[in-house]
């Protein structure tokens, strides 16, 4: 049987082409992912406030496979609404199931206060507006946002598009404009992000966060696998 040491629940944007795939990569032997989708096509707040009406319906699709915890990613899906969006998220899906639930942002969040970053440096793929949305949040939790620059991107499809030495470049940039910054987090889960942690961490000799990086971690804690996957950066590799 797949997934006889956990399976992992996903609800993904329905665009999306990149985060199951670095997660099924990089999962433990014995863990296995099971997935649905929830339909997107802009990341907007209008196309954001559309597919969180469909949390229930993909939560219980999930809920079929007998999976031990479900996360929702789609970082913007979890900060778009303001402070405590992300947990009233995981609370829908907890009630709706009886599964436990977190969420990308959720995730990050955990990420960044395990490697005891304060001050932020931000590359997103996202639009201004949204740019926005993630700093009030991130404030609100507590960190301090010393730089934060975005690509410009509406639709969910064309991020999954940009190259990983694309968002290795654009973290670097903003680590260049923001000195004080004592770590760097790389916000969506539609970036190719994975093969740029290392990288990063080694030549800027920061601790790297990233959504798919961040939601995998604290996914696989919660359900008591606490493998390293030391190619992951400092995160898989010390928590």
């Amino acid at each position: 049987m797949y997934g006889w040491r956990a399976k992992i629940g996903r609800i993904s944007p329905s665009p999306e082409t990149v985060g199951a795939e670095e997660w099924r990569r990089s999962l433990p032997d014995g863990v296995c992912l099971v997935e649905t989708r929830t339909l997107i096509h802009d990341v907007t707040v209008e196309g954001l406030s559309e597919t969180v009406k469909q949390v229930e319906r993909a939560a219980l699709e999930l809920a079929s496979a007998e999976v031990d915890v479900i996360l929702q990613a789609g970082t913007a899906i979890a900060f778009f609404a303001g402070f405590g969006h992300d947990q009233e998220l995981s609370a829908r899906i907890n009630a709706a199931t009886g599964i436990k639930a977190t969420t990308s942002l959720t995730a990050v969040v955990e990420a960044l206060r395990a490697l005891k970053i304060s001050r932020i440096a931000i590359a997103t793929s996202y639009l201004a507006d949204i740019d926005a949305r993630l700093v009030d949040v991130l404030e609100k939790s507590g960190f301090k946002v010393a730089a934060i620059r975005g690509m410009g991107l509406k639709k969910s499809i064309d991020m999954g598009k940009v190259l990983p030495e694309e968002t290795y470049r654009l973290a670097r940039e903003v680590v260049r404009s923001a000195p004080e910054a004592d770590g760097i987090l790389i916000s969506c889960g539609n970036l190719r992000t994975f093969e740029a942690i290392e990288p990063l961490e080694t030549d800027t000799g920061l601790p790297v966060v990233t959504s798919n990086q961040a939601g995998l971690w604290q996914a696989l804690r919660i359900v008591g696998i606490s493998e390293r996957l030391p190619s992951l950066g400092r995160l898989l590799r010390e928590h």
